[in-house]
C-alpha cells in the first residue's frame, strides 16, 4: 500500500499513485500546483485512456501544457467543465474528506470526453474497458467487489447514477457485464449527449484463498486473469484485452 500527504483529497490521491507499491509521498502546502505541473496528464482524475490520447494529440502532454492553454481551448476539450479541470491541474480541491475509511472500500474510474457522445454502445464500450482496468487493481489488493454503480454526466453538469449488486462478490470481469447496459440505461434518462461516464465498485470483501488442488471453473478463470494481469504489466501494450476474451 503506497501513501499521499497533502492539503487537499484531489493531490493526495495523485501522491499516493506515484511510487507503488510501498511509498510515500508529501507535498508541502502551497506547492501543488508544482508538484503537478511536470506529471503526464494521465495523472489527472477525468482524464480516461482516449481523452487523454486525444490531449495528447493537440500537444498536451503534462499538466504543465494543459495551464498554458487559453480557456478558449479549455473548452473545446472539456466543455462546461473546463473550470473544474483547470482547477484540478492547478491542485485546487474543496472537496470534504469522509469520516471513516470508505475511500478504502471502493474502486472507480472516469472518463470526460474530447467531445460529447450520444451512441449507447460507444459508452458501453468505455464502461467495459474501465471494468477491465478497474478489476486487476481488485485482484492485486487480494478483494473481491458485488456493487457496480454507473454515473453519466451530461454537458451541463448535471448527474444521474445507477447501481446494481451481485449474489455473491467476484474478482472477475465478466459477471458484471450483463450488468452494463440495464445500469446505463436506466442511469441515461435523458436522451441528451454524455460529456462524461464513470464506474464504480463497492461492497468490498476480502478474496477467496487461493485454491491448489482440483480448482473449480471460477478459480481456473481467477488464476488466467492473475496471469494475464502479470504479463498486461509487463509493457506498455496489452497481451490480450482484458477481460472480454476471458469468458468463453
Amino acid at each position: 500500500m503506497s501513501f499521499g500527504l497533502a492539503r487537499n483529497k484531489l493531490v493526495a490521491a495523485i501522491a499516493s499513485k506515484l511510487r507503488k507499491p510501498r511509498g510515500f509521498v508529501v507535498v508541502p502546502a502551497g506547492t501543488e500546483a508544482a508538484f503537478l505541473a511536470p506529471l503526464e496528464i494521465g495523472r489527472l482524475p477525468g482524464v480516461g485512456v482516449k481523452t487523454e490520447a486525444a490531449l495528447k494529440a493537440r500537444g498536451v502532454l503534462l499538466v504543465r501544457d494543459l495551464l498554458a492553454r487559453d480557456e478558449g481551448e479549455l473548452e473545446a476539450f472539456f466543455g462546461e467543465g473546463w473550470r473544474g479541470m483547470a482547477a484540478a491541474a492547478r491542485g485546487e480541491d474543496d472537496s470534504p474528506v469522509a469520516a471513516g475509511d470508505e475511500a478504502a472500500k471502493s474502486y472507480s474510474e472516469q472518463e470526460t470526453f474530447p467531445r460529447d457522445i450520444r451512441d449507447p454502445g460507444e459508452i458501453e464500450r468505455v464502461i467495459k474497458r474501465m471494468i477491465d482496468e478497474l478489476m486487476p487493481k481488485i485482484r492485486a489488493d487480494g478483494q473481491q467487489v458485488r456493487t457496480l454503480t454507473i454515473k453519466v454526466r451530461y454537458p451541463g453538469m448535471e448527474d444521474e447514477s445507477a447501481g446494481r449488486s451481485l449474489d455473491t462478490a467476484t474478482d472477475l470481469e465478466a459477471p458484471f457485464y450483463a450488468l452494463v447496459r440495464p445500469l446505463l440505461q436506466k442511469a441515461w434518462r435523458r436522451r441528451a449527449p454524455l460529456r462524461l461516464v464513470s464506474v464504480r465498485f463497492s461492497g468490498v470483501a476480502l478474496g477467496p484463498p487461493q485454491l491448489e488442488l482440483f480448482a473449480q471453473p471460477e478459480e481456473k478463470r481467477r488464476r488466467l486473469a492473475r496471469v494475464l494481469d502479470q504479463l498486461n504489466q509487463r509493457g506498455p501494450a496489452p497481451v490480450v484485452k482484458r477481460g472480454h476474451q476471458l469468458d468463453a
